[in-house]
This record gives structure tokens, sequence and C-alpha cells, in this order.
């Protein structure tokens, strides 16, 4: 029997394995933050260990970094003494940071892919749930706990029990205006929000292959949203253009070599899954979420479900988000108005989703009611954005460009969204007060927020394209 793509890079980095049990498992790349390192760190002090590798780990400021005035102290105190730790314990243990200010400063799964830092292959972890992300480039990627984070910097390794299997396959062609984002949310709606818990996920098919490298990172971010340990598609000749050049990326004939070992990483004919699903690109509409799970989403032409159409054992929760987000079952979502529209996230933050809305709202303007941040996922990316003259259609607008972080995605720093105020949001989760305590969240693709910020309230891209 063949192997998938998930068994032969796990099996390569097999340190050891304990009969009927967990295997230690090398990490090749360990991203860190400064929310889940600071205790790890102590816990190296406590022990009177090193970091086992340093060149190995790659550190960022993102979730408490404010996204104005960021060469300013941070008014949060929190969130202060949280990056100052980040820098004080990168100096201390030899490791590379991009603090604030560095040009590869940025949200921690946007400057991996785009400094060419990850790799098809790998195994890649960080103190942060969204690391499935980085799956995009065909590596096992994904989030571990604060005492996970402590004993990759001390060991290199991690204990981990291996998943079982999951391939999700979309075939077709997806119609103009369904984005990555979409994809993704129809998904999480088809399994729920815990239907793939247990399950390392495979995403595959034309649709799949049809993806820039940018919407497959959207895809493999969103894998945790319905319970997955994380998502990967194999690479193939759209990752290696997308990767060929980076600052970090192999150079010359280490190039060469890596690119021969990353193209036989693909998944075998005859390797087995433990469930897989067909999904008809074809079924798939602009997305929007109604509830405070991901799983809680639907179509943009359809209506929020009534009680009836709700599991017994589900409908004590739905009522309680539809009450949570003042919203009633059976309401349609087009045309429900918004507050804030928030471009930005872990999930939709690089160059391509900034052009995608900048093309979109070029000669329009914003819609009275609505307040709109867009925040970039990295220096980068802003740079790029000023370049390319994004920064002045967004101004005439009306659209605030920021700097980067992870701003609104969470309400963990300065951008938080009002209580009661609906915010259309480009990001990965709209659990009850995410975006600031008492704030409603509606998950949407880049595309139908631009529309959202033009028109102030959520309609269907596809009739303005």
């Amino acid at each position: 029997m063949g192997k998938t793509i998930f068994e032969k890079i796990w099996e390569s980095h097999v340190v050891s394995t304990i009969e009927g049990g967990p295997s230690v498992l090398y990490i090749d790349r360990h991203f860190i933050h400064e929310v889940t390192s600071p205790q790890a760190f102590n816990g190296l002090r406590q022990r009177g260990r090193p970091v086992r590798r340093p060149s190995q780990v790659v550190a960022t400021a993102d979730h408490n970094v404010p996204t104005l005035g960021q060469h300013l102290p941070i008014r949060e105190e929190l969130s202060r003494r949280q990056v100052e730790m980040l820098v004080s314990n990168s100096q201390e243990f030899g490791i590379d940071l991009y603090g604030l200010g560095h040009p590869y400063q940025g949200i921690v799964h946007v400057i991996g892919p785009e400094l060419g830092v990850t790799r098809p292959g790998m195994t890649i972890v960080c103190g942060d749930s969204h690391t499935s992300t980085h799956g995009a480039f065909g590596s096992i990627a994904f989030g571990i706990g604060t005492s996970e984070v402590e004993m990759v910097l001390a060991t290199q390794c991690l204990l981990q029990t291996r998943p079982r299997l999951m391939r999700i396959r979309v075939e077709g062609s997806l119609a103009n205006g369904v984005l990555a984002k979409d994809v993704i949310l129809h998904i999480i709606a088809v399994l729920g929000a815990g239907g793939a818990t247990g399950y390392f996920v495979e995403y595959a098919g034309s649709a799949i292959r049809g993806l820039s490298m940018e919407g497959r990172m959207t895809v493999c971010n969103m894998s945790i949203e319905m319970g997955a340990r994380g998502g990967l598609i194999a690479p193939d000749e759209t990752t290696f253009a997308y990767m060929k050049g980076r600052p970090f990326a192999p150079s010359g004939e280490a190039w060469d070599i890596s690119l021969a070992y990353w193209q036989n990483l693909s998944t075998d004919p005859d390797a087995h899954f433990d469930q897989e699903l067909l999904i008809d690109a074809a079924s798939i509409e602009p997305m929007v979420t109604y509830g405070t799970n991901p799983g809680m989403g639907t179509g943009v032409t359809r209506s929020i479900p009534s009680l009836s159409e709700i599991p017994e054992t589900e409908k004590n929760h739905f009522s309680k988000a539809l009450q949570y987000m003042g919203l009633q079952a059976g309401q349609p979502l087009k045309g429900q108005a918004v507050d804030y529209v928030f471009i930005g996230s872990c999930t939709n933050s690089r160059i391509e989703d900034l052009r995608l809305v900048a093309a979109f709202v070029k000669g329009k303007r914003k819609a009275d009611n609505v307040e709109v941040w867009v925040v970039p996922g990295s220096k980068q990316v802003e740079k790029a954005a000023r370049e390319e003259g994004i920064d002045a259609i967004f101004e005439q607008a009306g659209f605030q460009l920021r700097q980067p972080g992870c701003s609104a995605c969470l309400g963990m720093n300065e951008d938080k969204i009002p209580a009661g105020k609906y915010c259309l949001s480009t990001s990965n989760r709209n659990f009850e007060g995410r975006q600031g305590p008492n704030a409603r969240t509606l998950l949407a693709s880049p595309l139908t927020a631009a529309l959202a910020a033009v028109t102030g309230r959520i309609d269907d891209a596809r009739d303005y394209l």
C-alpha cells in the first residue's frame, strides 16, 4: 500500500516511538511570538537549559502590537510587557527576532512563507493554533501549547500521537467571485466545528490546485476551525514558483537539491485515508457566518437556518449564538447592516488580498455607517501596498491602512470592536468576545468584506462583478 504525503513527512521525522503510544517527532522550524513564549523561557531558566537549536527558531511580535504608532510605547501594560519580554528573551537565548521596526516584522504565519523560512517537507510548530497555515507548502504544521513550546526550545523535539488522516477533494471550477476563504468556510459548514477532530487533513482536487499560494494558505489556516490538528496541500509548480528567490529560500545548488526532494512529496495513488470527502466546487457560493463558531455559516443568498433544521443536541447552542449575535432563525443574511469591516489577520492579510480589495474599491467610497480597517500581515506587505499605490486607493475610499499585526482578529490589543457592533471580518474566528467584549463577528472573504465596506451591508459580490 502506498503512503500519503503526511505519512512520508511524519515517518522521516520520527526519532523514536513508544510502543502503542506517542512518537518523539523532530521539529525543523519553530516560530514564536510574545504571547505563548514568556512562560516557556522561564521554564528553561528554572531548569538551567539553553535553547537546543536557536538557528531553527524564528521570533516576531504580532498579537499584542498596536497597528497605529508602533514606534511609540505600547499603551496597554500587559501587551507592552509581553513584547518587551520577547525582546529580552530572544537576546538572552540567541534567537533571531523580527520585532517592531524590523523590515521583516509581521504576523508569524505571514512572514514565514514570504521570507522563504517555511518550506515543503518540514515539521513546523508554533504556540498558535493557526500554524496549520504553513501546511499550504506541503509541510506538517500545527499549533502547540506553552509547555510544548518549552519542550521544543529545550530539545528540538516534541512528543506527539499520530493523528488519523482525512482527504478533502474539491473538484471543478469555482464561480467568479468565490474565493479560497469561501471554500474553507463551506467545508467547515459541511463538516461542522468539530467534524475533523482527531484528523490531519490533506486538501486536494482541481479547485485546490487552481488556487494561488495565498489562497492555499487561507484554506490551510482554518483547518483548526473544524477541529483538525492541521491541514496540508502537496507542493507543486505553483509552490516552487512562489518560493524561488525568497530571502531565506535555498539558492543555487541548494535549491536544485531541495527541489528534487520537494517534487517527490505527494500522496501515492493507492494511499489510504481514514475518511474522504468530495465537494463540487460549483456548489460553493460566497459564504458568511452568522453564529459564534466558524461552522455556523451559509451562502450569502441563503437564510439562517430555522430551529427545525437544527439537530436536537445543537438547538440550545444555536439559540444562544443567535441571541448573542442579535439575529433571528430564518433571517436572510443578504442585507444585514454592518458597522465595521476588518480586512486582515493571518488568514487574509497578504498582498494578494489587499490587491483584490483595492481593485474592487478603486473609484468607490465606503458607506458612511461603516468604519474600515485594513491591516497588512507584515512590513513587507505594507511596503508593497505603498509602492503599488494601494494605500492611495484606500485613502480615497475612506479605508484606514494601518501597520502590521494581528489587530482586530482578537481582542488582545488596542484594536477592539465596540460592544454590540457588527464587524464583517476576514479573520478566522467568530467566538463570543473574540474581537472585543460583546462584539459581533461575521466571517467572510476579502471580496465580500470590500463590498460590505462600500454598501454598508452584506451582499453578493457576484452581482457586482
